[in-house]
């Protein structure tokens, strides 16, 4: 008679411990790795957003204590305007992690944008579909096969024009290009 190990069967993984070689695919697990990105309070007088929280900026926000910020408070932030208005749970679940940090980083538009120009690049010239930085139906669709990679070097584009247009943004270029390899 062998051992079982049946008990495994209904012992319950604690929520703390995440597989590091599964995909980001949920909200809970993805803020948690966008948040290490964004860090804490900033106020940088050359940072188009100007201050802010846990990446959360008082451009964006202007009546939010952003200096007062808790962690909590920018998670439900997130979640509300960024996770579900921007339909990140509707893309291929390899590109929701990615998705939602383009569009806390670069805001929704451009982030949009950026993922439209990687779905034609990939797709038949009969499938293309507008750059509009609108995710709707069309964009779901036609983002089915973008590989992360393709979606990463496109925001990378995205990021050496800016700096190419606004040199003084080329003090951020490497946390950018270190950021697009890493997400």
């Amino acid at each position: 008679m062998g051992l079982t190990f049946d008990f495994l069967k209904k012992a319950k993984v604690p929520d703390s411990v995440i597989d590091q070689n599964s995909e980001p695919t949920t909200f809970d697990h993805c803020i948690e790795l966008v948040l290490g990105h964004e860090g804490g309070y900033v106020n940088d007088p050359d940072d188009p957003g100007g201050e802010t929280n846990w990446g959360i900026s008082k451009k964006a926000y202007k009546n939010l204590d952003i200096a007062n910020l808790s962690k909590n408070d920018a998670k439900a932030i997130y979640k509300k305007d960024y996770w579900d208005k921007y339909k990140v749970g509707k893309l291929p679940p390899n590109l929701r992690y990615l998705y939602f940090d383009m569009c806390i980083n670069m805001g929704s538009r451009n982030a949009g944008r950026v993922l439209q120009r990687a779905a034609n690049a990939k797709n038949p010239a009969s499938a293309k579909i507008k750059i509009d930085g609108m995710i709707g139906p069309n964009t779901i669709k036609a983002v089915k096969k973008v590989e992360q990679g393709r979606l990463r070097s496109e925001r990378v584009l995205y990021y050496a024009r800016i700096v190419i247009k606004k040199p003084v943004q080329y003090k951020y270029w490497y946390g950018w290009f270190k950021r697009s390899l890493e997400v």
